[in-house]
């Protein structure tokens, strides 16, 4: 029996609209998901290009509804929390601790290729617009007041978390958090310089400081986010000018900061290829840079900003390993370290989709959430 719901349906060429869907019962292996929140972000914005149509979005929590036969600790009426990894667990790179990039389900790096459709389910036909089967943007489509997922995407949370505090967990927190904690390891009592302040660079920040970092600088263009910056644990701003030099100044303010070495580990979060490099320049000789922010055009880089001795990381996901990070975050939230309620600056509707990538590319807010 099918099921309509509302969903934001991108037409793969820069639009969307909010349509009717139909969804249908979930296969063995699946959740049948309401939604209760969704997160969103850039990608969200860059997934409308993607060349197909999609239901949008990869930032949910919500209630189980159905769980498949073969579906193993859930139940209707279970609070859940969705991740796009969905680690097979035997795949090569499952078995070398990889779980992020699993070669079988991730949507990302699995055999369709980039944001196409994991190998395991070849074609979604549970789903259907216009009668026809349809997409979800990295599995989930979590901006429809129903979906079914694959049960690797599904992480049962506790009820007390509420449901917009929860969603964001599921992309933007855990790529920040865990590119220090996971990707990074940064050590307690070391230097951080995180570049761009906006809602992943801040869970660099806070993972930092949970880590234990002595001294987290933060630099952006936004007076706005460095102030929020400052709430969530950076104990250094530096306002970047957007005049020519503007960026070579910000260097210097670090080594300034750091006895004229540079940081031990540095973070690009701003997505702008133009700063793919900044981050090697932001660190000392064996520092570690880290580009957190999914840059994937051509970028020319220096190789005397490698010297010497530093190490360059492109990481997905934080290196995520779902069931074993997320319940440390919904601890952390839960203990009061990991700030969430503080990351939602707005919540709308899903008419609002509109407003919402407005606010988010204007630097109106840090993170924006679609209630169901």
């Amino acid at each position: 029996m099918s099921i309509k719901a509302k969903a934001a349906i991108t037409n793969g060429i820069g639009a969307f609209s909010i349509q009717e869907v139909l969804v249908g019962n979930p296969a063995k292996d699946e959740v049948l998901i309401a939604i209760k929140a969704s997160g969103i972000c850039h990608t969200d914005y860059d997934s409308m290009k993607w060349g197909k149509p999609l239901i949008l979005g990869h930032e949910g929590a919500g209630v189980v509804i159905e769980a498949g036969n073969d579906v193993d600790g859930l139940a209707a009426g279970d609070h859940v929390l969705l991740n796009w990894a969905m680690p097979c667990g035997h795949c090569f790179q499952c078995e070398q601790g990889n779980h992020s990039i699993c070669e079988n389900f991730s949507p990302v790096t699995g055999a369709k290729g980039l944001h196409g459709v994991s190998a395991g389910h070849p074609e979604f036909t549970s789903t259907t617009f216009q009668g026809k089967g349809i997409e979800r943007s990295f599995n989930l489509g979590t901006l429809s007041s129903l979906t079914i997922v694959r049960k690797e995407a599904v992480i049962k949370m506790p009820m007390d978390i509420p449901f917009p505090s929860a969603c964001i967990m599921g992309c933007g927190v855990m790529t920040g958090y865990g590119s220090a904690t996971n990707v990074a390891k940064v050590s307690r009592g070391s230097s951080v310089a995180v570049l761009g302040a906006g809602g992943v660079g801040l869970n660099v920040i806070q993972g930092c400081r949970i880590a234990g970092a002595d001294k987290i600088i933060a630099l952006d263009v936004s007076v706005t986010r460095l102030a929020l910056s400052k709430q969530f644990g950076a104990t250094d701003v530096i306002l970047v000018g957007q005049e020519p030099g503007g960026m070579d100044k910000a260097f210097n303010d670090v080594k300034e900061l750091t006895h004229g070495r540079g940081a031990d580990f540095a973070f690009e979060c701003t997505g702008r290829p133009a700063l793919g490099a900044a981050p090697l320049a932001l660190v000392r000789n064996a520092g570690m840079a880290v580009q957190v922010s999914g840059i994937e055009e051509e970028i020319t880089i220096d190789m005397n900003l490698f010297e010497w001795d530093k190490i360059y990381l492109n990481p997905l996901y934080g290196k995520c390993n779902p069931m074993v990070d997320f319940p440390i975050l919904f601890n952390l939230y839960k203990q009061g370290d990991l700030l969430l309620d503080e990351l939602v600056s707005k919540t709308y509707g899903l008419e609002d989709l509109g407003s919402v990538f407005d606010d988010m590319l204007k630097g109106n807010i840090a993170k924006g959430v679609i209630l169901f």
